[in-house]
């Protein structure tokens, strides 16, 4: 078959690969329809983690089922299926306990396990014709329809970026009348922030500096902050001081909370520097949450952050150690949330949501290009062509 192969940082290819096999009487095998690039797979495109070349890419996967095993039961040849991109047995303890993202039992190296990424086992990736889902049973969620319909795009979703956006609002405690800010108005972002409103916040901040993501952050409902005009949690509270709604409600001393109550990082180790976007700082989307999270609020972090970046800003940062204002953290109680999205806890709901027309994720898909489109030998992408400056 045909895939896309992880040659080196910067480099990846369009190669004929093994096709994948029924290996076990749990796994099925699947005719990828669509699969997504993630933030993380740039992570590896530009050397950021220690993947090994020859590694299939592509943890964003949906398709057709082209083959079951004999132990198989409750999906056939023929359904349509969004795979989560963790993979996981369904019976260990975390797996048990909803932590589908820890399992203990498909990778010999870590508690986690993943398609086509570094560090999450021997599974190869799904950007490519075919691939081997173990643990089908349990793996696969079943879609209406048919490829390449409506729908397409807004399923394919359920692998990983509106589960983790959704997990992101878990995590920072989002509910009925919470007041929000989301760092980061990428894919992860923008759908953090519809999970926000969802969830009946009453407002949304989101915070980045290109124009369309933001522009694509205020039709959905949220309030854009363009930090490249200053300090975004400055913007925040000044925009809520200058609220006479929101100041005719507060009882002496309230004032003490002109932040928000729950806080999202939806952006990780390769943060922008404010000052000067061209440069990372990777310390300071956190730095910038913690101040603008009120007393007893909530910091929820799904962008990603890891124990090794061979191109880190410093030497801690390539140890995956960050700075934290820990000390103002503590001061103001506010808890944190961390850690890879559980995606199974979530899809099932997430798509009846789809189903049912309350929502469509997929207004953050910004391009759409064939498998053949992909570099080949003669021809390989810039780390521009691959990821431009829209909402994926």
């Amino acid at each position: 078959m045909k895939a896309i192969v992880y040659k080196s940082s910067m480099k990846v290819e369009l190669e004929e690969v093994e096709d994948p096999r029924i290996e076990a009487a749990t796994d099925a095998i699947i005719r990828i329809s669509t699969s997504g690039i993630c933030g993380s797979d740039l992570h590896m495109y530009e050397g950021r983690t220690s993947v090994t070349p020859g590694t299939v890419l592509g943890h964003e996967n949906m398709g057709i089922v082209e083959k079951v095993g004999s132990a198989v039961t409750s999906i056939q040849v023929g359904d349509r299926v969004v795979i989560p991109f963790n993979v996981a047995c369904g019976f260990c303890l975390n797996c048990e306990r909803g932590f589908t993202s820890a399992c203990l039992t498909v990778n010999a190296d870590a508690p986690t396990g993943g398609y086509g990424y570094a560090g999450m086992g021997p599974y190869r990736g799904g950007q490519a014709e075919y691939l081997r889902v173990p643990f089908a049973d349990f793996n696969c969620l079943k879609l209406p329809g048919a490829q390449g319909d409506s729908h397409e795009d807004d399923f394919l979703l359920l692998s990983d970026v509106f589960p983790t956006a959704y997990h992101a609002t878990e995590l920072a405690k989002v509910m009925p009348g919470s007041t929000v800010a989301v760092f980061g108005a990428g894919p992860v972002g923008l759908l953090a922030a519809l999970s926000s409103l969802i969830k009946g916040a009453s407002e949304v901040y989101i915070v980045d500096h290109y124009k369309d993501r933001l522009k694509k952050a205020e039709q959905i409902g949220a309030i854009p902050i363009d930090f490249s005009k200053g300090d975004p949690a400055e913007q925040i509270m000044e925009l809520r001081k200058k609220n006479s709604l929101i100041n005719g409600s507060l009882r002496p001393g309230e004032e003490k909370m002109a932040g928000v109550m729950c806080g999202i990082d939806a952006v990780g180790y390769q943060a922008r520097s404010f000052d000067s976007p061209r440069k990372e700082n990777p310390i300071q989307v956190m730095q910038s949450l913690v101040k603008i999270i009120n007393p007893t609020g909530n910091l929820g972090i799904v962008g990603v952050y890891t124990a090794a970046d061979p191109h880190g800003v410093n030497k801690k940062a390539k140890e995956g150690v960050f700075e934290l204002p820990f000390g103002e953290l503590f001061e103001k109680g506010i808890s944190l949330g961390t850690g890879q999205c559980p995606v199974k806890k979530y899809n099932r709901f997430l798509r009846d949501l789809i189903i049912s027309g309350r929502v469509k994720p997929s207004f953050i898909v910004s391009h759409r290009v064939s498998l053949e489109e992909a570099p080949g030998p003669t021809r390989n992408l810039t780390s521009a062509e691959m990821v431009s400056p829209k909402y994926c």
